[in-house]
C-alpha cells in the first residue's frame, strides 16, 4: 500500500483522504487508512472501513 493512499467509500463515493484525516471524527490529519481503528464510520454514510476501497 502506498503511503498517502486514499481510500473510496463503495456506497456513497466518500473519499478518505489521509492528508485531511477527518477531525470532525478523531482521526487527525496526516492518518494513514490503515492506522484508523475499526470502529470508525463513513462520515457520509455511516458504514464502516470494510465498505472503503483503494481509490488511487
Amino acid at each position: 500500500m502506498e503511503k498517502g493512499q486514499r481510500f473510496i467509500c463503495s456506497n456513497c463515493g466518500y473519499i478518505y483522504d489521509p492528508e485531511r484525516g477527518d477531525p470532525a471524527h478523531g482521526i487527525p490529519p496526516g492518518t494513514p487508512f490503515e492506522d484508523i481503528p475499526d470502529d470508525w464510520k463513513c462520515p457520509l454514510c455511516y458504514r464502516g472501513i470494510e465498505f472503503f476501497d483503494p481509490y488511487d
